[in-house]
């Protein structure tokens, strides 16, 4: 499960954030994730919760933000919607899609108190 790292990683930006900004205690996390990225939501709430016991954000709120997946359709030269990697365009049928947008995974908001 990569989602116990991913937690780990967000914590570690939180924990460096509180630091910089002299901060007692995080509030609110807002995660901005791809749905392309390949990461289960739910998993990476509950192993967020369990790296955050003990630290600056234990029981801080977490919300995430979900990015729709885009691509670009070669054949009909379109930007299109992407539910998956790979598939036909929706527009035209062409199977030359590339992923453009929808396969990140960002902190966008750290709430201090």
């Amino acid at each position: 499960m990569h989602e116990m790292s991913l937690a780990e990683n967000v914590l570690q930006v939180i924990e460096a954030t509180a630091l910089r900004e002299n901060a007692q205690k995080v509030g609110l996390v807002v995660l901005e994730i791809g749905r392309l990225a390949a990461v289960e939501n739910e998993a990476l709430a509950f192993c967020f919760e369990a790296v955050c016991k003990g630290s600056v954000a234990e029981g801080a709120e977490l919300e995430i933000v979900e990015v729709p997946g885009v691509g670009w359709c070669v054949t009909c030269a379109q930007s299109i919607p992407m539910e998956q990697l790979y598939g036909d365009c929706p527009l035209c049928g062409g199977m030359q899609t590339q992923v453009t947008g929808g396969t990140g995974m960002r902190v966008l908001e750290i709430g201090i108190e």
